[in-house]
Order: C-alpha cells, then structure tokens, then sequence
C-alpha cells in the first residue's frame, strides 16, 4: 500500500520526462499543502476540511468529487518535505496565484475559529517557500480576518 501511495506521488507531483508541468499536478501539490494546515494543530476540524474543499473546487474549478479525491490523496502523502509542493508551485503558478495559496492557508488555519502557533509557523514557512513578500503574507492574514 505504501508503495503505491508513494508510486502515485511520484508520478503526479514529479515533473514528468519532458519537464512539462500539469495541471493534475498542481492541484495535488496544493490540496498536499491545505491537507498538512489541516493536520498543524493535530485535529483535523470539519470546517479545515470544508474550506480547503471548497478551496480546491473554487480556484480550479473542480467537482466536489474531484476535490475529495485530491484531498483524499494528498492525506495518504506522509511527507513533510514542503519542498516538492512549493517548487511545483513556484514553477507553474504566478505570483498572484500563489499569494492566493497563502491566502487559502490562512482560511484553513482560521477555520476552526482559533490560528494555532503551528499553522502560523506554516503559513510562514510556505510564504517564504514561494517566494511572498512579507507585506502579502501580513495583508492576506488580515484579508482573511476580516472577513
């Protein structure tokens, strides 16, 4: 079972011969990055879950039942080498896109209605891992606060 989690991993997140990036692959590698703020404060809430759900559905435009799958999958990942995510990430989003990343960690963070230390040293560790400047990270925490 192992193997094959890790055998699909290594398929859809890695760059594939050509060094063409797909777009299955981005969405696996954010939806590997909200599944990771969901388990920060080791409790993964219904609202975490419902955001980043509703997250992955509202930015690429996927069924409910995609969006499952993607977080399905990504919960089976056991790595915490952000790195793989983060470099997929820099190399196929723009720079408003993965502010938007950001933004989207902050929401999951949120969403249980308290922003536990762990997920804020995250929100922290992947803004700096894609490249956001301090000033984004700072606005989207507060865009997300006041709303």
């Amino acid at each position: 079972m192992l193997n094959k989690i890790k055998l699909f991993f290594d398929q859809h997140i890695a760059l594939t011969a050509q060094n063409v990036l797909t777009e299955e692959s981005l969405h696996l590698a954010c939806a590997a990055l909200f599944v990771e703020m969901m388990r920060m404060d080791d409790k993964i809430h219904e609202n975490e879950q419902q955001t980043a759900l509703s997250s992955l559905c509202d930015s690429f435009s996927l069924s409910i039942e995609d969006a499952n799958t993607l977080v399905t999958l990504a919960s089976q990942n056991q790595s915490t080498d952000y790195y793989q995510f983060t470099s997929l990430i820099n190399k196929g989003f723009t720079q408003e896109q993965k502010t938007t990343v950001i933004k989207i960690l902050w929401k999951i963070a949120y969403a249980d209605g308290v922003l536990d230390k762990h997920e804020e040293y995250m929100v922290r560790k992947m803004a700096d891992l894609l490249h956001i400047p301090h000033l984004d990270f700072i606005k989207t925490k507060h865009q997300v606060i006041n709303e």
